[in-house]
């Protein structure tokens, strides 16, 4: 906290972060705990595994929520992950939501 001034009251805008998330993190249900975490902090968007052995997907909402799921994904993940790393990018500020929910893409 503090050092506010008026800048920071769009701390609630929306914004949009892609995510890949690395370590042990395919087949220990980390899609299914990610989209979990997602819903209860209100976000949208959606998680893949990839073929190179990583989780990645798109976060999108309130900026606050955001940075939780952010941390989420680089220190907790899903009980049986070991999360080694997580790589943010394509951090931007958003007008309106570009998808529905949060969801796991197959």
């Amino acid at each position: 906290g503090g050092g506010g001034g008026a800048a920071m009251a769009d701390g609630d805008g929306l914004m949009s972060v892609d995510y890949e998330v690395y370590g042990k993190v395919q087949g220990v249900f980390f899609r299914k705990y990610t989209q979990g975490e997602a819903k209860r902090l209100g976000l949208v968007g959606w998680v893949q595994n990839t073929s190179h052995g990583t989780v990645q997907g798109q976060i999108q909402g309130p900026t606050a929520r955001v940075r939780e799921l952010q941390e989420w994904l680089k220190k907790i993940g899903s009980p049986q992950s070991r999360i080694s790393r997580a790589e943010f990018s394509n951090e931007k500020k958003i007008e309106a939501l570009e998808h529905k929910e949060f969801q796991i893409v197959k």
